[in-house]
């Protein structure tokens, strides 16, 4: 079962806490987050993206810049922009997207429970990625950015978020400038705390990895790194755990993500849309955009038209968690026996497109000579996600695509 622990939270007054939050380091370039933190100087892009605040040209991995990010680590709890609880406490953070909310419980999740497996993951990791997290967690001593985890729905977890939720004033409430919502309560009832961590302890056998597989192994091999350097260790360390919001599984969508080929491998529009027909029946939609709408149905933007592409019955199985998913048929079936896309991982021919850019950006890729045909596809299911991840198995390249993402600042997690 999964152990999650209150942590004493390290958070900005409610008054700064607009300019202080910012979205996670790996979503933006260091000219963008540049650009977002001018003016602000209290905003947490100082420390996870300190390049900002040393000479133009400075590497993103040297000394200078993790070195930076430790002093402004320091000023900011110095001056007061991050202050730490007294408890140790549950949190509520809550985000609003197009009229939805999604309701997390922020804790501290258990390194034990990933090397045990009881963290289910559903993507591979690179060891180069997972270092660079690690050095910033060395050197700062906490995790200052949380990870996205899932779990199957609680009854009794949703009551107590929403007695508190309606019960009482959130503790920040604003709304990004991508207009997405963010809300977060503190949870002080010690014995709700209790109740929390005993719920997860007594009802959630496994939880999911939906965003931040790097930072979430960064993390479990820090917590080793620490055990093994402590000749005093209990396991009750604070470094034995990391920071996760874990939501539930019925209150997520996945949204979709897609893919643009630069060229047709030597093969004329007419030769694509024949040999496409194998694994396909394929309709022209013409000029309108056309979103797929149901499972195993893709749409293609080739020379100013869409197609409405519909997986023929042989290309999939159904009793394979792996074989039956989109993107497996969309490789199967069209990027690697026609476009001689062989790896999604390094193949520079491809790229990738999250939905929430909307399918218009697929087709203006396509029509400036960038890109040469798009495929857009309908969206992975949180129950397809949970069982890869429960059948030991790990999902193709960029199959998910989660929104909004989490804002970092609201609360971190110090490990001593």
């Amino acid at each position: 079962m999964a152990i999650v622990k209150a942590f004493k939270g390290l958070r900005p007054p409610q008054k700064i806490v607009t300019d202080l939050a910012c979205l996670p380091y790996d979503v933006m370039n260091s000219e963008e987050a540049a650009r977002m933190a001018e003016g602000k100087d209290n905003s947490l892009l100082h420390i996870t993206r300190a390049e900002i605040d040393c000479l133009p040209g400075t590497g993103l991995h040297t000394e200078e810049v993790y070195s930076k990010a430790v002093e402004n680590f320091k000023s900011f709890q110095k001056k007061g922009w991050l202050v730490q609880d007294e408890e140790a406490r549950f949190y509520i953070y809550a985000q609003t997207m197009n009229g939805r909310t999604q309701y997390g419980i922020v804790g501290a999740a258990s390194c034990d429970d990933y090397h045990n497996g009881i963290i289910k993951k559903h993507e591979l990791t690179r060891p180069d990625k997972e270092e660079d997290r690690m050095v910033l967690t060395r050197y700062l001593n906490a995790n200052i950015e949380p990870v996205f985890f899932s779990y199957k729905a609680v009854p009794e977890i949703d009551e107590i978020v929403s007695s508190i939720v309606g019960q009482t004033e959130a503790d920040y409430d604003f709304v990004a400038e991508d207009g997405f919502g963010h809300h977060f309560w503190v949870i002080r009832d010690q014995a709700l705390n209790k109740r929390i961590e005993w719920l997860f302890e007594t009802k959630v056998p496994a939880t999911y990895v939906a965003d931040g597989h790097h930072r979430t192994a960064a993390a479990a091999r820090i917590g080793l790194e620490r055990q093994a350097q402590n000749p005093n260790h209990t396991g009750a360390e604070s470094y034995n755990y990391f920071m996760a919001v874990h939501f539930p599984d019925n209150q997520l969508q996945i949204i979709d993500y897609n893919r643009l080929v630069k060229d047709l491998n030597g093969l004329s529009e007419a030769d694509l849309l024949q040999k496409i027909q194998a694994g396909f029946t394929v309709e022209k939609v013409g000029k309108d955009i056309c979103k797929p709408s149901q499972l195993h149905e893709f749409s293609m933007y080739l020379t100013g038209d869409w197609y409405k592409l519909t997986a023929k019955g042989h290309t999939y199985d159904n009793e394979d968690p792996i074989s039956v998913l989109d993107v497996t048929i969309l490789s199967k079936q069209a990027l690697e026996p026609i476009l001689n896309i062989q790896d999604l991982r390094t193949s520079k021919r491809i790229d990738f497109v999250g939905g929430i850019r909307g399918l218009g950006e697929l087709q203006k890729r396509v029509d400036s000579g960038e890109m040469k045909v798009a495929f857009a596809l309908y969206p992975v299911s949180m129950q397809q996600l949970i069982a890869i991840a429960d059948s030991g198995k790990i999902m193709p390249p960029k199959t998910t695509w989660f929104e909004p993402k989490l804002r970092s600042g609201l609360v971190i997690h110090k490990l001593d």
